[in-house]
């Protein structure tokens, strides 16, 4: 399961069976509670069987980990109590211009875009991962 952290919605993306393609699957609008975020997303791992997530950390364009990617990676450690799944880390740099060029492309406008631009960026960061972690596919869902 792959994890967008935004500031006001965290999008949510899950892989095939064999750990091959990443699809969309949900967006959490944030309660103001993240405990409620993370029973949230502990909820979503449970129905879909996920049995890994992988949080997208937003790595700036020169590489370098400013406060966003640090308070991402500590939600990460937080998501992994709150699931007790492991969790890793993964840059997601540009992963939102990218799912929106993509949905613009496929013909989503405006308020549609919007609404599911998050869980298609969690899931070209989940594509991301997958691709490079192919010995892992088992166990990537």
């Amino acid at each position: 399961m792959g994890v967008d952290l935004g500031a006001v919605r965290i999008g949510v993306a899950v892989s095939d069976q064999t750990g091959t393609i990443a699809s969309p699957c949900d967006t959490v609008v944030r309660s103001g509670d993240p405990r409620r975020d993370r029973e949230a997303l502990a909820s979503i791992a449970t129905e879909w069987g996920v049995n890994r997530v992988v949080v997208g950390v937003p790595v700036s364009l020169d590489g370098r980990e400013r406060a966003p990617a640090r308070a991402a990676r500590e939600e990460a450690v937080r998501i992994a109590e709150a699931t007790g799944l492991s969790v890793e880390t993964w840059d997601e740099r540009l992963t939102t211009v990218v799912a929106g060029n993509a949905l613009a492309q496929g013909g989503s406008r405006g308020r549609q875009r919007r609404a599911k631009i998050d869980a298609s960026a969690a899931a070209v960061m989940l594509q991301g991962w997958l691709d490079a972690h192919p010995a892992s596919t088992e166990e990537a869902r």
